[in-house]
């Protein structure tokens, strides 16, 4: 549970509490695409996705879309896929090595969607990926239409005692207007389904939202939170809406056509669902980091540890807490 002090329960609480220290992911791009880009990453994706697909920032930007690294249908790796994928693991570890003296890491398929290729390829990549670090669990981003069974299964093979295996399912919103709108290509079915089939195998499950899309406001996101906290996820991401230079809704930005949340408005929409969410349901984020050499909106949003900071506050303002309006009965 919660320690007292914290209004909601953050990732870092709960990685201290699991481990008795601080862990760090290590985030890899291991050149995976998604069913929107296409196997080569050159299709327009989701109206919010830029060319880099969630890529961290850390990994830099200029060859993220080679296309000798897109992984496609090809059934063996060649070697200088291999030799890329160690060096951002080893480069991962300098970094955070450096930055937070860290001594634990969990591997992290960032990048696209990370299931986004035959089982026998995939099998290749996270073992080869998994053997080269002492790793303490395993963690892979990807969308509802690019799980099924039989990929699942694969992701529980790597489960044990002291092993977690994490799924990461974008759902963005629980409305099937607002995921055709912004051109998800699932339904929000899909991904109940995906849910559903990684619950039964055991697998811990994140779900990615997205707060202030197109048409959304305050209705659109409680029912979403409702229908999340139903769920009772092991974890959750929140992102504000940001538009990166170059995706599809930059064009209706700068056209005047889009309204982005602040950050103002952003806090108002996060309290609201800390509130709903289950008190043990762990917060792994809060707001987006794009790079703000890449960004074109929201410019002038706080940094990611100010907002944090600002969050906390006015829950203890507040008097409020994680999980305080939220009731299991539904």
């Amino acid at each position: 549970m919660q320690q007292a002090r914290e209004p909601f329960f953050s990732y870092a609480n709960y990685l201290k509490q699991k481990y008795g220290q601080a862990a760090y992911r290590i985030s890899v791009d291991a050149g995976f695409s998604c069913p929107n880009r296409g196997p080569d990453r050159s299709e327009p994706g989701c109206l919010y996705c830029d060319e880099h697909g969630a890529r961290a920032p850390y990994q830099g930007y200029r060859d993220a879309v080679s296309g000798q690294r897109v992984i496609g249908s090809v059934q063996s790796l060649p070697q200088e896929w291999r030799l890329d994928l160690r060096n951002q693991i080893d480069s991962g570890r300098r970094f955070i090595s450096s930055r937070y003296g860290a001594g634990l890491y969990i591997l992290y398929f960032q990048a696209f969607s990370g299931t986004y290729a035959p089982v026998e390829t995939l099998r290749e990549i996270y073992d080869f990926a998994l053997g080269c670090a002492p790793f303490r669990e395993l963690a892979v981003s990807t969308r509802p239409d690019c799980i099924d069974r039989s990929k699942a299964q694969l992701l529980s093979s790597y489960r044990s005692e002291d092993f977690e295996v994490w799924v990461e399912l974008g759902l963005q919103s629980a409305n099937d207007e607002s995921l055709n709108r912004i051109n998800r290509g699932h339904t929000v079915s899909d991904f109940e389904t995906a849910f559903n089939i990684c619950r039964a195998l055991g697998l811990k499950l994140t779900v990615h939202l997205i707060f202030g899309l197109p048409g959304e406001g305050i209705p659109e996101i409680l029912r979403t939170i409702a229908y999340v906290a139903a769920l009772k996820p092991e974890a959750v991401k929140i992102h504000n809406l940001h538009i990166p230079k170059g995706c599809p809704l930059y064009a209706e930005y700068l056209s005047g056509e889009l309204n982005v949340p602040c950050a103002d408005r952003h806090l108002q929409y996060t309290l609201q669902a800390l509130e709903r969410l289950p008190p043990e349901t762990v917060i792994m984020r809060l707001t987006c980091d794009t790079p703000e050499h890449l960004l074109a909106a929201p410019k002038r949003f706080e940094q990611k540890a100010r907002f944090l900071s600002r969050v906390r506050e006015e829950m203890k303002f507040r008097n409020t807490w994680q999980g305080r309006l939220y009731s299991s009965a539904g």
